[in-house]
């Protein structure tokens, strides 16, 4: 009995030191590429990299889509942060796993846009791959090209940017769960949940997609115009992620034992909600355990009336001014011959920071 207790606590040992040594690949997820430095994740390989088994063996049979899957993490992180910066949650991250601390497995509305984002920047990265002629197995969208003349005079030609193959390759490296996500009696499981918000996502660059023309003819005219479908600035995708964030969809979570008979009668989400099962906290205080670092020392506007405004991003708790000195070059005129010369320039500006 001895020896068998001493077994276990060398096993348990043997775990944790695992853990400690390799905590990229076992606490973290492909999401950890999009805050690490540009070049790292060609270096280690697809088998040192923080992804789970089905992500490991697809990076092995496209290693050339490797860049792309960074890029597409690293625009999604940007773009949350950018959409968030004012908010009293604003998309922090972390440089260790999880990145996104408690967030990404809260079931909030946090979650969602999350979720959403993510799987939307890797359609986006791969897509701008295709169409920049940089891999072989993806290019401009064939569909379109040579489609004949329309009505209007115009016909689609150009490199339309394809799609099909990014959002193919973003279901394929991200989804896990079944592919039907339609509401059922119970309601969604978490798997489901994330799957249907990264569907979302995905659905973003085809909805905000345009359509780009030049015009052919004699002498400048528009005899006949050539157009192709172009993907929206990254920018207009995350607003639009926003907009769904804002009127996104509380749903019942089929994994806990009790579910209300009024939440089993709601009719299906729309295919381009965003859903989630829990309230999000107030994102005030710190709470270490759950990974919110709270507004205490962020920078608010005394005189806006939104989201950063002192009184709703310091949640009521006061803050604190401070008069920074700020120096620029200012006056610059160029000499001849060959140099610019500028003035030194001071201003000094109030900071307001929440208590």
């Amino acid at each position: 009995m001895e020896t068998r207790s001493c077994g276990v606590r060398r096993m348990c040992t043997l775990s944790l030191l695992l853990v400690s040594v390799c905590p990229l690949c076992c606490r973290s997820s492909w999401m950890w590429l999009g805050v690490t430095s540009t070049g790292v994740p060609e270096k280690q390989g697809c088998a040192n990299l923080p992804l789970s088994h089905k992500q490991r063996e697809l990076c092995r049979k496209k290693p050339f889509l490797l860049p792309s899957i960074q890029d597409g993490a690293r625009l999604a992180v940007s773009e949350c942060q950018s959409q968030f910066r004012h908010e009293r949650w604003n998309c922090s991250t972390s440089e260790r796993p999880p990145v996104f601390g408690h967030e990404l497995t809260s079931g909030t509305k946090e979650t969602a846009f999350i979720y959403g984002v993510m799987a939307a920047g890797l359609v986006h990265a791969v897509t701008r791959s295709c169409s920049q002629g940089n891999m072989t197995e993806c290019g401009c969208d064939a569909q379109l090209q040579d489609g004949g003349l329309s009505t209007d005079g115009w016909h689609w030609g150009g490199c339309s940017d394809h799609i099909q193959y990014g959002t193919w390759f973003s279901r394929r490296f991200i989804d896990n769960a079944a592919k039907n996500t339609s509401m059922t009696r119970g309601g969604y499981t978490p798997s489901m949940m994330n799957q249907h918000n990264s569907e979302v996502g995905r659905q973003a660059i085809e909805q905000t997609m345009s359509t780009d023309c030049r015009c052919h003819g004699v002498s400048g005219s528009c005899a006949v115009k050539t157009c192709w479908k172009t993907m929206a600035p990254f920018e207009r995708v995350g607003v639009y992620l926003k907009e769904r964030y804002e009127n996104s969809v509380q749903v019942s979570d089929r994994s806990r034992r009790k579910t209300r008979r009024k939440d089993q009668q709601r009719p299906p989400v729309d295919k381009q909600q965003l859903i989630f099962f829990n309230k999000s906290p107030n994102y005030c205080l710190e709470d270490r355990r759950r990974g919110v670092a709270g507004t205490r020392g962020r920078r608010c506007n005394r005189t806006s009336t939104g989201s950063d405004s002192c009184n709703l991003l310091c949640c009521g708790r006061g803050y604190n001014t401070h008069v920074v000195r700020h120096v620029q070059r200012c006056e610059c005129k160029f000499v001849w011959c060959c140099y610019v010369r500028c003035k030194r320039c001071e201003s000094m500006n109030d900071m307001h920071t929440c208590k």
